[in-house]
């Protein structure tokens, strides 16, 4: 009866906009109970309903200038590495070569046995030249597309998108630091145990293995969530080339045998992540190379619906950019009162030098293609789906992407703008 007579006295209002008010403070509760359900089902689904690798073309496909960048991006899931081009002779190659402390001459006379019980380098030069190729925009993928500029006076951001024909959606982001030395962020982004202290969703974080020679690292990642999505887990595979004062940084999503498969945490297994550092003149004018300039590559696939983990990135993006610039001065700050350096900060000291000969090598490489970055002026299209989905998708992706990108900061923007949204389409009275 009350709900009824609240009914009634919603429509003896005189006006059109006072009935369209009354009846969202009536219903308001009924669908944000509509939205945890959503969430929850979302959570909670059967494994017979999980979407998987299923990716749902809301939209129209991308034209991709070519298709090579489809076989780079899928290698570093399961699929072992391929050769990414002819950018290199032979007789170079086995120059350059790099392989771990245990590699040596006496391989080639070793038994097959032992040749079978020998573990494979988590992650060699085939990565090294397949980011060297993302940063000269020569690896021969569809064009990036514009996503967003901002700056503030420490710092300036800028970041594409693109979507290759098979595999997530594919991310670069180019951000210049002031006041700030490629060694220190080097370190930073290597520094698992400060990271605990800045990223709240980072709960545990293990060195698996490690080799003293290289630098090489294999890591256990645990990421906390909130209540209503399960934890992730990352075995990442990591390594840092180094060129005079420049950096090439490469985290992969690598195998592991030692560390158990379980239903939770929910373990990524395809999972790219790395980034090219070096100084650059700072913006101030004053011709000195005091900036550091950072390039990320990133792509990672969670399990849900890619064009839906878009429009989650596009809402959190900037938000996260921040939360990493402020943590990164805290370093900084703790950095310059000459603190003792971590077991992670030491090993990201430990590079693999390389002959700047070797990367002009792979930058001119005859089979691989430029790369086009395109500037968006156009907004946005909205998705062809319901706004409800939108919105669960969007907190399923808030939950699930990470390592840095992807953060808490999506679900209460995500929020903010379908409250903005709700809040213009209701008239004033």
């Amino acid at each position: 009866m009350e709900i009824g007579n609240a009914f009634l006295e919603i429509l003896r209002r005189p006006t059109i906009g006072g009935m369209m008010i009354g009846m969202i403070m009536l219903l308001g509760p009924v669908w944000i109970a509509f939205l945890l359900g959503i969430i929850v089902g979302w959570a909670w689904k059967p494994r017979w309903a999980s979407f998987g690798n299923c990716k749902f073309d809301f939209s129209a496909p991308s034209s991709p200038s070519s298709a090579l960048i489809s076989s780079k991006v899928v290698c570093f899931g399961a699929t072992p590495a391929p050769s990414f081009g002819s950018c290199a002779s032979d007789n170079l190659m086995e120059q350059k070569q790099i392989t771990f402390s245990s590699a040596d001459d006496s391989i080639s006379s070793s038994s097959s046995s032992q040749l079978k019980r020998e573990k494979p380098i988590a992650v060699t030069d085939e990565d090294l030249e397949h980011l060297c190729h993302l940063v000269e925009r020569k690896d021969g993928g569809p064009p990036w597309k514009h996503m967003m500029e901002r700056s503030t006076s420490d710092m300036s951001y800028q970041a594409w998108q693109r979507d290759p024909e098979t595999g997530p959606p594919q991310y670069c982001s180019r951000t210049v630091y002031e006041d700030a030395t490629p060694e220190l962020l080097r370190d930073f982004f290597w520094e698992d145990e400060f990271r605990l202290k800045w990223d709240d969703m980072l709960v545990h974080a293990e060195t698996v293995e490690e080799c003293p020679t290289t630098g090489t690292m294999v890591v256990h990642w645990i990421r906390k969530f909130p209540f209503f999505c399960s934890d992730r887990e990352y075995i990442i595979g990591r390594r840092i080339w180094e060129s005079g004062r420049s950096y090439y940084c490469v985290t992969k999503g690598v195998p592991c045998d030692s560390i158990p498969r379980r239903d939770k945490p929910r373990r990524v297994d395809l999972y790219y992540s790395s980034w090219y550092i070096q100084a650059v003149e700072s913006r101030k004018g004053n011709g000195q190379l005091t900036a550091c300039e950072v390039i990320l590559f990133h792509h990672e696939d969670m399990g849900i619906p890619w064009e839906i983990a878009k429009f989650g990135v596009r809402q959190g993006m900037w938000g996260t950019v921040r939360k990493i610039e402020r943590g990164f001065r805290l370093y900084q700050r703790a950095r310059s009162s000459e603190a003792s350096l971590s077991h992670t900060a030491l090993m990201a000291q430990i590079n693999t030098k390389i002959d700047p000969d070797y990367l002009k090598a792979l930058e001119s490489g005859e089979d691989s293609s430029e790369t086009e970055m395109l500037e968006s002026t156009e907004k946005p299209k909205g998705l062809n789906i319901p706004k409800l989905l939108v919105f669960g998708g969007a907190v399923a992706v808030a939950c699930s992407l990470d390592n840095g990108l992807l953060t808490k900061a999506i679900v209460f923007s995500v929020a903010k703008r379908f409250a903005n949204i709700g809040r213009r389409a209701c008239p004033r009275t």
